[in-house]
């Protein structure tokens, strides 16, 4: 686990420190059948659960934090905040009650449970899980956005997928780019920038938990799966970088591109379509 890179930007101490973790995510069943086209409703509605849960944790803890010093050069409420946009995909797939009848998972309770413990014991490791989720998510996006819209036949308007439209950004590729410049304003020593890498590798193992909770319903499930019956690598397009780097992907990172896909799509099933809680590699969507 080569925490300590060659630069001390922050940026690149995440991109460094959870490469290891990143290479983990290659065997997920769930990833793999996604990238593939071929979903379960039943785990894409549990993954919005999930993630619902999860960035209600998140987001209030920014709220309560938002002026510390770790947390305010990335508070981005506007642009990124997904609580409400998970809510209307959860009304979209339960209805109106859609609250009486989620509930978190185990891996779930486990992920807010950590998240909520350092916003109050030691606010500035949030920064490690805004990482993980937020620019993970908007790298994926437009591909897992069009992927489980045709997929599952959602409607074109939108529903369902609300919680990969970003409609406070007009440029993912130019926010990625604002997002790291912030992330590497974060005024913090050695030791503290190691701790959130640290934090950042934590989350990934969290969230590789809930991944293998949507694995198994996936195994029990009666449900057939629905697919186009192919690969979508055809729809990434040339810009698949690491969404940090400066402009010019390094080799290792290109050799990690297709098992961030894995990781990538196996995430967005955290979510309206399997998405992808590693910002770290690849699909630096347009």
């Amino acid at each position: 686990m080569d925490i300590q890179s060659s630069s001390a930007d922050l940026s690149e101490m995440l991109a460094a420190g959870t490469k290891d973790s990143h290479t983990k995510t290659e065997i997920s069943q769930l990833g793999r059948d996604f990238y593939r086209g071929i979903v379960k409703k039943d785990i894409l509605k549990k993954g919005i659960e999930a993630l619902y849960f999860i960035y209600s944790a998140m987001e209030d803890e920014l709220e309560r934090n938002k002026d510390h010093p770790y947390i305010a050069p990335i508070y981005f409420p506007t642009e990124l905040y997904r609580r409400e946009a998970l809510a209307k995909d959860l009304q979209y797939f339960y209805g109106a009650d859609w609250e009486s009848l989620i509930s978190p998972s185990a891996a779930t309770k486990l992920w807010v449970k950590r998240i909520h413990e350092i916003g109050k014991k030691d606010p500035g490791m949030l920064v490690a899980h805004c990482y993980v989720r937020y620019i993970g998510d908007l790298s994926g996006g437009h591909l897992l956005n069009n992927v489980a819209k045709k997929v599952l036949r959602l409607p074109l308007t939108g529903e369902g997928l609300k919680f990969y439209q970003f409609e406070g950004i007009t440029s993912h590729k130019g926010f990625k780019q604002l997002y790291r410049s912030k992330l590497n304003e974060v005024d913090a020593e050695m030791e503290t920038k190691i701790s959130i890498v640290e934090e950042a590798i934590r989350a990934y193992d969290i969230a590789l938990k809930v991944i293998a909770e949507l694995e198994e319903i996936g195994k029990n499930s009666k449900e057939e799966p629905v697919g186009l019956g192919h690969s979508h690598a055809g729809t990434m397009g040339d810009d698949a970088k690491c969404p940090f780097s400066a402009g010019t992907a390094g080799a290792s990172e290109n050799a990690n591109y297709v098992s961030h896909i894995s990781n990538q799509l196996a995430l967005a099933a955290l979510v309206a379509v399997l998405a992808g809680f590693t910002a770290w590699y690849a699909l630096r969507a347009p």
